[in-house]
């Protein structure tokens, strides 16, 4: 594990990831002269192998892409299946009222990942799909060791996915020191490297897949699967400081952070470690929340654009509304954790990609396709069964995404790659971590080593980790939030990571709540 100190530095190209394994697999990519992007798909690739709990080959991925010159945005978010009505969804659930299952078959959305990468290799890489697969093919097939850490993210998933037997399968065993083979996936990437795209959405593997949901009793299809596509996209700007942050744009929460950040610059600075910088930050990550909530999802059904969201008078409104010296009132919803994967890297073309993806919650529905070693995600938990909420369940639609890959520009060029996973908790860890870089000109590794908070979005609680100061604790409370006190290093605020400067100094900082890699040339 990673300890906090001070931030890697090297000349030529960097990249961080949450596992040490993944990071090794892009460094090699970048040592042999791949571009960030390629390092970027190859770490990803073995990520699904080697950390199943955060990300995989049945999840989503988003990315924004700065190639040298300006910056590219991807949407890579599957949509529910057709036939997925909100009638048809209560004649299957046993309480309709209970809201959108959290796992289970109607969770499912169709998977974007290995589109996306194929179509960000197709328009930035330069190296062959089947090549970057090689270490996530070998350490699929091969196996590899659980750390005390892997296990236990395994195990402590255990619980949920108790009544899925072909997950237990493949991941019952697992324990520190045993080897995790996982066959199915290398076949996959056989499959992946031979065929392309169309050996997943179409043809045994779609099938599978189908197959899988088919006999849990969702309504995805093959046709489903062979329709999906993903998405070119502006990314959002919103001023900061003197820099300029760039968030993707609707289904993701993007807009709300960009929200945040415009409401944050608004509001000015505040001391570090004090009680008026987390209170401060606290209530503009509040007021942002409630803007998504409201508003965000696939844009098709948002009654407003995202640039609307961002006007330059409702920014200046929502700063003037932050309740003063007092925590505002948080209205009790639902809320679930999220499993994620935040990457990042550089070269020495000066390319910078931040790239985030997901299953949702630890390995996503339960659902397990054994034959190819996917697990599919949860991501439709996120829809709404209420038919007049924008983030309603309707057939064939994107939902609401947390998943926010981010990239600042200072003079009109990239200087900075960062995020996170975690789920709610990305915007407010996005938040602490710019506001170290930008304001306190922090050192990128103790941006992200720093004591961190999380608002739980179910009942508006703070949890701030263990290592924070007592007088902090006791002044948030004071101005009355609900404030908790989690673990130090707690992974539920989020596996961070920043790769900044230019080619020739890029300086990276990984999260030390991971076991993940910070590496270079």
């Amino acid at each position: 594990m990673v300890r906090p100190g001070v931030a890697c530095e090297f000349p030529a190209a960097a990249i961080a990831t949450p596992h040490y394994l993944a990071s090794a697999t892009g460094l090699a990519v970048l040592a042999t002269g791949g571009n960030a992007l390629d390092a970027v798909v190859a770490a990803n690739l073995t990520l699904g192998v080697v950390a199943p709990y955060l990300c995989g080959y049945g999840g989503d991925l988003f990315a924004i892409v700065w190639d040298g010159e300006r910056a590219h945005g991807y949407l890579g978010s599957g949509r529910s299946p057709a036939a997925a009505t909100i009638e048809a969804l209560r004649h299957r659930l046993d309480d309709p009222a209970a809201g959108m299952p959290v796992l289970g078959p109607h969770s499912v959305t169709v998977p974007g990942a290995v589109a996306g990468w194929f179509d960000l290799l197709e328009r930035f890489g330069t190296r062959p799909f089947a090549e970057l697969a090689a270490d996530a093919r070998r350490l699929a097939a091969e196996g590899f060791p659980l750390t005390p850490d892997g296990a236990r993210a395994i195990t402590d998933h255990g619980p949920l996915y108790a009544d899925r037997p072909t997950w237990a399968a493949c991941y019952g065993s697992a324990r520190p020191g045993a080897t995790l083979h996982q066959p199915g996936l290398a076949r996959l990437l056989d499959r992946l490297g031979a065929d392309g795209p169309d050996a997943y959405y179409r043809g045994p593997v779609a099938e599978a897949i189908v197959a899988a949901v088919g006999e849990a009793g969702g309504l995805l299809t093959t046709a489903d699967l062979a329709a999906h596509a993903g998405e070119w996209a502006e990314p959002l700007r919103v001023g900061f400081r003197d820099r300029t942050i760039l968030e993707l744009p609707p289904p993701t929460q993007g807009v709300a952070a960009a929200v945040a950040f415009g409401v944050l610059d608004r509001v000015g600075y505040t001391a570090p470690g004090t009680v008026e910088r987390v209170h401060t930050l606290v209530e503009v990550a509040k007021a942002a929340l409630v803007v998504r909530d409201r508003h965000v999802s696939d844009p098709a059904w948002m009654p407003e654009p995202a640039a609307a969201l961002l006007d330059d008078r409702r920014l200046d409104t929502l700063a003037a509304g932050l309740p003063g010296e007092r925590a505002a009132p948080w209205p009790r919803r639902p809320a679930a954790d999220g499993g994620t994967a935040y990457l990042a890297a550089a070269d020495r073309d000066g390319m910078l990609v931040s790239l985030i993806q997901s299953n949702f919650l630890g390995f996503g529905s339960g659902i397990h396709v054994p034959a190819w070693g996917v697990n599919l995600n949860n991501r439709g938990s996120s829809f709404r069964l209420d038919p007049a909420h924008p983030n309603a369940l309707v057939g064939g639609k994107r939902p609401l995404h947390t998943l926010i890959p981010a990239l600042v520009l200072r003079d009109g060029r990239a200087e900075t790659a960062f995020g996170t996973m975690g789920g709610h908790a990305q915007l407010p860890v996005q938040l602490q971590v710019a506001t170290a870089l930008v304001d306190d000109g922090a050192d990128p590794q103790a941006a992200v080593a720093a004591p961190r908070f999380r608002v739980e979005v179910g009942d508006g609680r703070v949890c701030l980790e263990r290592r924070a100061p007592p007088e902090l604790v006791e002044g948030l409370r004071a101005r009355g939030h609900r404030v908790e006190v989690t673990r130090s290093y707690d992974p539920g605020m989020g596996h961070a990571h920043v790769v900044t400067g230019r080619p020739g100094r890029w300086r990276v900082g990984v999260d030390p709540r991971c076991e993940g890699g910070a590496l270079g040339c």
